[in-house]
């Protein structure tokens, strides 16, 4: 089985498990103002890291929900179990799981799911990108007046105060705005042409690895600025037309 192959096998697996859990009472093993985490969140990894590091055993392994396998590998998986946790406790049907891997400090594959519309999107360095076997590119829109965009807010109060800003600053001139609540599925719509532009002051490595080759394989540009949080940057996606700086 190819690297490939093993992640969409794993992220399949996942979805399921959450495809099944998806609408049923959830367990929280932690709640904050704006963040949730569940049971499934560990649950979910742990599948994923038995099938990833079962199969390829040596590799290092990256989560949201903790580190494991072999500590200085070359090859590392970078996993986020659920993207949009939030969204699946409410019963919101907008989340996924994203995984990456990562080889000599670079991203060289990745594969986005979303158990509940059925999609599976599939990129490796070099590659096509996919969604479920078909090729895929970013929109040709490169006016903001005809764009829809992404802007996420964050979890701090620096982090909302700049992101509702620019919400604001570019709802006057873009087609729609949206907060939608998964970055990773967030960078697939981009890649897919159905968002053109996404924006967070503050995003973590897990959410958007798989996501960032993806739109660069598809024609779209990501820029990843520094954060005040280790392995987390601010991020810039667009459909690479999008004239991003009239909204920041």
């Amino acid at each position: 089985m190819t690297d490939l192959e093993l992640t969409i096998h794993a992220a399949h697996e996942a979805g399921k498990l959450l495809r099944e859990h998806f609408g049923r009472p959830a367990d929280v093993d932690e709640a904050h103002h704006h963040d949730i985490k569940l049971a499934l969140d560990r649950q979910s990894q742990d599948l994923i890291e038995g099938i990833l590091l079962g199969a390829r055993e040596g590799d290092a392994f990256y989560g949201e929900e903790g580190i494991g396998g072999t500590a200085g590998s070359n090859r590392q998986w970078i996993v986020d179990p659920i993207d949009g946790t939030v969204n699946f406790f409410y019963g919101i049907p907008h989340f996924c799981v994203s995984i990456a891997l990562r080889v000599d400090d670079e991203v060289v594959l990745g594969v986005i799911h979303d158990p509940i519309v059925g999609e599976t999107w599939t990129v490796e360095k070099g590659g096509e990108p996919m969604l479920d076997g078909k090729p895929i590119r970013c929109s040709s829109r490169d006016k903001l007046e005809e764009s829809v965009l992404f802007i996420g807010c964050g979890k701090d109060e620096e982090a909302l105060r700049v992101g509702l800003e620019r919400f604001r600053k570019a709802s006057v001139r873009a087609r729609k705005m949206r907060m939608m609540g998964s970055a990773a599925l967030g960078l697939a719509y981009i890649a897919t042409g159905r968002l053109d532009s996404y924006v967070e002051s503050r995003i973590s490595l897990w959410d958007i690895a798989a996501g960032k080759l993806l739109v660069e394989a598809a024609g779209g540009k990501v820029d990843l600025g520094p954060s005040d949080k280790e392995d987390a940057w601010s991020i810039v996606a667009t459909n690479g037309k999008i004239p991003i700086e009239e909204i920041l």
